[in-house]
């Protein structure tokens, strides 16, 4: 067998099996766009993302500012004020904390 017939009969394999694999999918489409979404890393359904109010963002801004003040103090002084947040609250924290900061 010459290699031109070789190739050509190795092509013509190629060109069924390319045609067997568009009749796959299509045949798979409808049944993949009738399943539920999947979420972004692939392991499970999408979940909606949940909607924040504005108070609900506003408390997890004070807590981060609050989380931020405490990362530079030394954990004598993150105790002391825990206990400024808890007499206090955590704005009246927040301000302790960074007058101990400087």
């Amino acid at each position: 067998m010459s290699d031109v017939a070789t190739i050509s009969r190795e092509l013509r394999i190629i060109r069924r099996s390319f045609r067997q694999l568009a009749s796959a999918f299509t045949r798979i489409t409808p049944v993949l766009t009738k399943r539920a979404p999947v979420s972004s890393n692939g392991t499970g359904p999408a979940r909606r993302k949940r909607r924040i109010t504005a108070s609900h963002r506003a408390a997890l801004k004070l807590q981060g500012r609050y989380m931020g003040t405490l990362r530079g103090l030394k954990p004598r002084q993150r105790s002391r004020i825990k206990k400024v947040r808890a007499a206090k609250g955590v704005r009246a924290a927040i301000a302790a904390a960074r007058r101990m900061a400087l």
